[in-house]
């Protein structure tokens, strides 16, 4: 049996847009598949996706000219799979692969079909992941609108070239664990202020869901909301005057340009 959507790849990422696609009835879940080789998560993923083939392996039969197929895969496995996904006829890759270009999938390829490039980041978990999608050459309008509606089950999806990809990744790819670091810092400083570990973290977690909140709700800028709390010669700004003396700004700018360089790297 051809499948609709095939989903290679049934770990963290692959398994959440599976499952943001089943919520989202993107499709009949007898029209998806999820091609996973352990058995041990193809158990577990079975379980959570009732009605998705879990199978262990792309065959021929499970590829039509329908077919679009999501590679979900280490980088040192993808550009097989594309292989593969091409000569059995699939129309469709997206790639959700970190500094795999579209460029070196169409170059494995047996004859040109659409290939787009996407940056997700780990919040599509929980439904609240930021994806960037590019296309290559033989992409259409119709091709990343397809990409976009499987990606948007899982969160927002933006439109980039494929020479700002590298950009996204270096940002919003390693993003949450930039946060993650901020919040373990915050947390350790209140602990070192003589609050329990405990309520450190209860006041640092909660003020980043409201603060985020803020942003989205509000629609101002973090520059404005940063100024309302900012009175002149007090507590935030003495905090933010530091901050600002250690160079934390300037860090991050690196950091990204680091991260965005490291992908560039990967994909050559």
């Amino acid at each position: 049996m051809a499948f609709k959507l095939i989903i290679v790849g049934g770990g963290r990422m692959g398994s959440a847009l599976a499952e943001g696609l089943v919520d989202a009835r993107w499709c009949a879940t007898n029209e998806m598949a999820v091609v996973e080789t352990s058995a041990e998560q193809r158990e577990a993923l079975a379980g959570r996706l009732p009605g998705v083939a879990v199978i262990a392996s792309l065959e021929i039969e499970h590829v039509d000219d329908a077919s679009g197929v999501v590679i979900c895969v280490k980088p040192e496995h993808a550009e097989a799979v594309a292989r593969m996904a091409g000569a059995m006829g699939a129309t469709r890759l997206l790639s959700v692969v970190a500094g795999l270009s579209t460029q070196r999938i169409e170059a494995t390829l047996p004859q040109p079909i659409a290939v787009i490039r996407s940056m997700p980041n780990t919040p599509v978990l929980v439904r609240k992941g930021v994806s960037a999608i590019a296309g290559g050459a033989h992409v259409t309008k119709e091709d990343l609108d397809w990409a976009e509606s499987i990606l948007g089950a899982v969160g927002t999806v933006v439109r980039v070239t494929e020479r700002n990809i590298d950009a996204v990744t270096g940002l919003s790819g390693p993003m949450p664990a930039y946060l993650y670091l901020v919040v373990e810092a915050l947390i350790e400083a209140g602990v070192h202020q003589g609050l329990s570990r405990d309520v450190a973290q209860q006041l640092v977690i909660g003020t980043f869901e409201g603060s985020a909140a803020l942003l989205v709700s509000t629609g101002e800028t973090p520059e404005e909301l940063r100024h309302q709390v900012t009175s002149p010669g007090g507590t935030t700004a003495a905090g933010l005057r530091t901050l600002e003396n250690r160079a934390v700004r300037s860090a991050f700018i690196d950091a990204v340009a680091v991260a965005a360089e490291r992908s560039r790297q990967m994909g050559r």
